[in-house]
């Protein structure tokens, strides 16, 4: 199991603090983890393998001229939630870098957005390197405001040596 599940499996259930401040406190690890992250204060709400979900708070830091989630903000939480999922979900010899992303914007992001990243087990142990991940980020009303893929590049760690 990766570093990531197991850190989520456990800051979500620890019995002392409750899942909603392990949870918060993992959200801030993994953002430190990558720092860019940190600009839209993601709260990962859950992750196993091929699916990660987190939610971007509507706030005035992420605003863009029209005081909606700005898009590139949008783009941020759903690579953050790739990044949870293929960690979550990547056989332990294999690796994993992004390699495109496509997305649609189809809607104004006027409240907090929860933002999906989903596989297929499959995806992760066939011959093709190729991944695609399905992302989609969702208003509070359950309107789609963002959606598409993200391109991985999966391929066999080398050998160490």
């Amino acid at each position: 199991m990766s570093s990531v599940l197991t850190l989520w499996q456990k800051s979500s259930s620890l019995p002392v603090v409750g899942p909603v401040l392990g949870t918060r406190l993992f959200s801030f690890a993994f953002s430190q983890k990558a720092p860019y992250f940190a600009t839209i204060r993601p709260r990962f709400t859950e992750i196993r393998p091929n699916r990660a979900e987190l939610v971007i708070p509507k706030r005035r830091g992420v605003h863009n001229h029209l005081g909606t989630v700005h898009a590139i903000a949008l783009c941020n939480g759903l690579e953050a939630a790739m990044g949870a999922l293929a960690e979550a979900s990547i056989p332990g010899d294999r690796r994993w870098i992004p390699k495109g992303m496509e997305v649609s914007y189809t809607a104004k992001a006027t409240s907090d957005i929860t933002c999906v990243a989903e596989t297929d087990p499959g995806q992760w142990t066939g011959d093709d390197p190729d991944v695609p991940v399905r992302v989609r980020g969702v208003r509070d009303d359950g309107t789609v405001v963002v959606e598409g893929v993200i391109r991985l590049w999966v391929t066999p760690k080398p050998p160490r040596g």
